[in-house]
């Protein structure tokens, strides 16, 4: 008999590729998986609904309240025309002078839901109530919270009912050492909801163990490797041809988001330092403006490429252009310090030797299969030295490439897949 999946993720589902592969793996295993995620009100074409295959379906809530939309219309109808912001005016000042007590509560109302931060908070409520919603609408026998930010409607779903049904909390981060997170207040609330669930995964096993210390007990480990087919994809997008480049010009890639504490302002350091090469960042996030900015300030436009984020059927073909990529993470958070980061696993699939962090899950898999150099990440000198000996010795550099796709065929989905199905099967 075949079980049901309520699955939540706090993001618009365009680009997870964790996700993506959990839900597609378990409706490949007989389990029928209804993914919840957020509607994106700037991408029309981006449907509520959306059928992945028969067994894999993919709802996505509202993000405004019905509310604020009406609001916001009338708003700006009444800024576009004249003739309805003078019947406003009227109507404000009769307001004002017959009933101050209601113009006071419109006016708190307004500034709520058109511009004071309590804004994010009303839109962040209405996410969370249309997702616990959409999830009592179906009869589902597994619960499954992406992330802390959809364990509380994961939580209330299953478990506010007359039989209570089963609960995986996934985490992908380290909650509780997060850049941007306050440590203490989600602790506090991690430490009340873990109580809550039937069992947990994270990603490697030195998050498991940090976990252990934490909570007292030991999760899960689901690494995030990616499909093996991609190392076979035969279509390749040329970056020489997109970016104008020389076909002999070496592109030294880094390829996710432009985000804070991925050493990506230690590259940019390091370019002047390199003999040769390109570096192509492909992807965008809150820091890429200041990124060009640098890159702009150094007069490196020549050296340094930017390519806006490319969808993740495509990655690979990007990826196979390079000649060297890089993974230098900074130690900011513990989050970091534990990453196994999905784009190592995709620079090994197309063959690409990797310029990496000596962080423990890095390491073990750079080192212990020699698909690149681990270096101090956080060194622009240290990084440029070792971009510096792949450059210069193309003899090692294809070694390391052909190390790489070897130890594809150990670190991909389809052998990490069938730890999922044994999670999944225990709760069954």
């Amino acid at each position: 008999m075949s079980k049901n999946v309520c699955m939540f993720v706090w993001n618009h589902f365009t680009n997870d590729a964790r996700v993506l592969r959990e839900c597609t793996a378990l409706s490949e295993d007989g389990y029928h998986v209804d993914l919840i995620c957020i509607a994106d009100p700037n991408n029309k074409e981006l449907p509520n609904f959306e059928q992945v295959n028969s067994n894999f379906n993919v709802n996505r809530v509202r993000r405004y309240p019905t509310s604020l939309l009406i609001l916001q219309k009338l708003y700006k109808k009444i800024l576009d025309n004249k003739f309805l912001l003078l019947i406003s005016a009227i109507i404000w000042f009769l307001l004002l002078v017959m009933l101050p007590v209601v113009i006071i509560t419109l006016t708190l109302l307004a500034a709520v839901l058109l511009k004071t931060k309590l804004k994010g908070f009303v839109i962040k409520g209405n996410i969370i109530i249309r997702m616990i919603a959409k999830a009592y609408r179906s009869k589902y026998d597994i619960y499954h919270a992406n992330d802390l930010n959809t364990l509380p409607q994961a939580y209330i779903a299953s478990k506010w009912r007359l039989s209570r049904k089963k609960l995986v909390y996934d985490s992908h981060e380290v909650q509780t050492s997060r850049t941007g997170y306050n440590p203490k207040t989600i602790k506090r609330v991690e430490s009340f909801f873990i109580k809550k669930i039937d069992t947990m995964i994270v990603e490697n096993d030195t998050r498991a163990e940090f976990n252990e210390k934490l909570y007292g007990f030991y999760p899960n480990v689901l690494h995030n490797y990616p499909f093996i087919n991609q190392s076979s994809i035969n279509e390749k997008i040329d970056l020489h041809s997109l970016l104008n480049l020389p076909k002999d010009e070496k592109i030294l890639l880094y390829q996710g988001g432009i985000q804070v504490g991925r050493g990506l302002d230690k590259i940019v350091q390091a370019v002047p330092m390199f003999n040769e090469g390109i570096v192509v960042f492909i992807g965008d996030g809150k820091i890429k403006p200041t990124l060009m900015k640098m890159v702009e300030d150094m007069n490196l436009e020549d050296k340094v490429k930017f390519i806006p984020k490319v969808p993740l059927a495509d990655l690979p073909k990007y990826t196979k252009s390079a000649y060297i990529g890089f993974q230098v993470l900074n130690n900011i958070c513990f989050n970091h310090y534990s990453a196994s980061s999905n784009k190592l696993f995709e620079y090994m699939m197309a063959g690409v030797p990797v310029v990496a962090c000596d962080f423990p899950e890095i390491k073990r898999v750079v080192e212990g299969d020699k698909t690149g150099i681990c270096i101090d990440s956080h060194n622009p000198e240290e990084i440029a030295k070792a971009v510096n000996q792949l450059l210069s010795d193309e003899k090692l550099r294809n070694q390391l490439s052909r190390n790489s796709i070897k130890a594809s065929f150990k670190y991909n989905w389809e052998n990490e897949k069938l730890r999922l199905y044994e999670t999944y099967s225990s709760l069954c």
